[in-house]
C-alpha cells in the first residue's frame, strides 16, 4: 500500500495530489496543512473526481501529522508564495523556517521516506530538508529543473508550431535567474534545436524561461500552481513506479561537474530508490562558466542559512 504525504493544501500541493490521483500511482494521498477544513475540503472534493476521471486512489486531508505516518515518499509545498515584486531568495530564512518545521514533524513518523522539495528558494530548500530530516542526499530531491525545462519545451513547442511531445530538453543549474538552458542538448523530433532557431531567437527563449514564473506572477498575481504541480507529480511517478526516468532535478553531487556540498539543478535518473544516479554530460566552456557561477548563487543562499543554523 503506497502511501504520498502533499505538505501545503494550497495551489500548487493540491495540483500534486490531483495528478497523482489520477494516475493511480499510489492508493494513498494525504494532503496535509495547518488551515483547519482547507485540506479535507480539497480532498474530499477531489475524492468525488474519482468516479468522473476513473481513479481508485483515496484522498484524505489531514492537520495532524500522525495521519501522515508511513508515508512512502512526500512533497513539500509549504511556504509563502512569491508575489509580483519578490523574488525567490527573498523568500529564504522565512520559508526556510517553515520546511524545517514541517519536514521534522513529518519524518518523525515516516523516517524512511522520499521526499520531493517544491518550495521557494527551491535548491536552498532541498538542502534544508536535507539537514532537517537526516536522510540520505539521495532520498531528498527538488523539483525545479522539471518545471524550468517544461516551461523551456513549452516556448520552443510554441514558437516552431510543433508538438510538445517532440520537444526534448536539458537545463541545469539553479532555480532562478541563473538557470541555465542547453540549447546543445535540445532537440525537436531528434534535430538539433540550432538548426531549427537563430541563435537570438533561441537566446530570447532562454530568457523568457528565466522569468517564466515571473511572468505569471505579474499577470495573476499570483505563483504558478498547474506546471510545478505536474512536474512534482510525474517525479514522484518515476519513483513509485520505478521507471528510472531521466529528470532534470536539484540534487546533492559528489564530485559531478565539480561540484560538491550543495543541492543544484542536475539531470539524474529516479527510482524506488530515489536519486539512481547523476548523469554527466559534456559541457562547454561557458556553459561550465555559467554552471559555476549558478552554483555560487545557491552557495550565497546556503551560507545565509549557516549563518542562522538552517543546515
Amino acid at each position: 500500500m503506497a502511501k504520498l504525504t502533499v505538505i501545503g493544501a494550497g495551489n500548487v500541493g493540491a495540483t500534486v495530489a490531483d495528478c497523482v490521483a489520477r494516475k493511480d500511482i499510489v492508493n494513498e494521498v494525504v494532503l496535509i496543512d495547518i488551515i483547519e477544513g482547507l485540506p479535507q475540503g480539497k480532498a474530499l472534493d477531489m475524492q468525488e473526481s474519482a468516479p468522473v476521471h476513473g481513479f481508485d486512489t483515496l484522498i484524505t486531508g489531514t492537520n495532524a501529522y500522525e495521519d501522515t505516518a508511513g508515508s512512502d515518499i512526500c512533497v513539500i509545498t509549504a511556504g509563502r508564495p512569491r508575489t509580483a515584486d519578490m523574488s525567490r531568495d527573498d523568500l529564504l530564512e522565512l520559508n526556510a523556517s517553515i520546511v524545517r518545521s514541517v519536514t521534522e514533524q513529518f519524518v518523525a513518523g515516516s523516517p524512511d521516506a522520499i521526499i520531493v522539495v517544491v518550495s521557494n528558494p527551491l535548491d536552498a530548500m532541498t538542502s534544508v530538508v536535507h539537514t532537517a530530516s537526516g536522510l540520505p542526499a539521495k532520498r531528498v530531491m527538488g523539483m525545479a529543473g522539471m518545471l524550468d525545462t517544461a516551461r523551456y519545451r513549452t516556448f520552443i513547442a510554441l514558437e516552431l508550431g510543433v508538438s510538445m511531445r517532440d520537444v526534448e530538453a536539458l537545463l541545469l543549474g539553479g532555480h532562478g535567474d541563473s538557470m541555465v538552458p542547453l540549447p546543445s542538448c535540445t532537440t525537436v523530433g531528434g534535430i538539433p534545436l540550432p538548426e531549427l532557431l537563430s541563435a537570438e531567437k533561441i537566446h530570447a527563449i532562454v530568457e523568457r524561461t528565466k522569468g517564466g514564473g515571473g511572468e505569471i506572477s505579474k499577470l495573476m498575481v499570483a505563483s504558478a500552481w498547474y506546471a510545478p504541480g505536474a512536474s512534482a507529480a510525474a517525479m514522484v511517478e518515476s519513483v513509485m513506479k520505478n521507471l528510472s526516468r531521466v529528470m532534470p532535478c536539484a540534487v546533492q553531487p559528489s564530485g559531478q561537474y565539480g561540484l560538491t556540498d550543495l543541492f543544484i539543478g542536475l539531470p539524474a535518473r529516479l527510482g524506488r530508490n530515489g536519486v539512481e544516479e547523476i548523469l554527466e554530460v559534456g559541457l562547454s566552456d561557458e556553459e561550465q562558466a555559467l554552471l559555476d557561477a549558478s552554483a555560487e548563487h545557491v552557495r550565497r543562499n546556503l551560507e545565509t542559512l549557516r549563518q542562522k543554523e538552517f543546515v
